[in-house]
């Protein structure tokens, strides 16, 4: 097992009598970008509350450079602290400025010194086009601003891997664009990501591999040019259309 690598196997997670994952197998090594696609209510979001110990689950294992990530442990906070959770909703805290929002858990839950933890905090929101907002609370900021915060705020932490949960999904489509380009620049540079998105655009140009969850499984998986050009599934061919479709009617 290579460091970092993130593994999941056989995971099941019900919610009463829902099966909401049944037997998902999954390996994301360093550097890989990948991105996880369905309809919704498959389960998608579910996986990623999962991978971070957000949620219990009934069955299976997922584990990170060996370790198991399990909510009852006395070492998760070590194990999230490896992992960058950005939510569709920001999740900021309003009483505190851009600056204090990153800064937040470098210094509370890592004990690190606060002058060094700020001026990393402006580099990462230099990084993102908002180092002129730090002094800006979140009520001041655009939602695509407020994303942009919410991403420099998961990398303050220096995780191994950012899990993505459909970050633009709240925004206005003239917002989503400054949100992406920031993702797309953490891919170039080998940044290791799980991402879940209804971008398709965004899905074909930042994924190494894509994956496809339907009715809680796994149904197809592949690099973004075989599975978007050439689907092997017609469950993932009829998803696919829908969007084609979509793209019709806004034309």
């Amino acid at each position: 097992m290579s460091e970092g690598e993130l593994r999941i196997d056989h995971l099941h997670k019900v919610f009463g009598d829902h099966v909401v994952l049944d037997d998902i197998g999954l390996v994301v090594k360093p550097g890989e970008v990948v991105v996880i696609i369905g309809p919704s209510g498959c389960g998608k979001s579910t996986l990623l509350r999962c991978i971070n110990a957000l949620e219990t689950i009934q069955g299976g294992q997922i584990t990170l450079d060996g370790a198991v990530i399990d909510g009852s442990s006395k070492d998760i906070a070590k194990l999230r602290a490896k992992l960058g959770m950005v939510f569709q909703s920001y999740e900021l805290f309003p009483h505190k400025t851009v600056l204090e929002n990153v800064t937040l858990a470098p210094t509370v839950v890592l004990g690190r010194d606060k002058a060094e933890v700020e001026a990393e905090a402006l580099e990462l929101l230099d990084r993102v086009g908002l180092k002129d907002r730090a002094a800006d609370y979140p009520r001041q900021l655009s939602g695509g601003q407020k994303q942009r915060v919410a991403i420099a705020r998961a990398l303050a932490m220096k995780p191994e891997i950012m899990l993505l949960d459909e970050i633009t999904a709240a925004l206005d489509p003239e917002m989503v664009h400054e949100v992406l380009d920031v993702i797309l620049d953490l891919a170039r540079e080998g940044k290791t990501m799980i991402i879940v998105t209804h971008e398709m655009g965004f899905a074909r140009a930042v994924a190494d591999r894509v994956v496809f969850i339907d009715a809680g499984g796994i149904v197809e998986e592949g690099a973004p040019a075989q599975f978007f050009d050439h689907p092997q599934t017609e469950r993932a061919a009829k998803f696919l259309r829908t969007f084609e479709y979509e793209t019709v009617r806004e034309q």
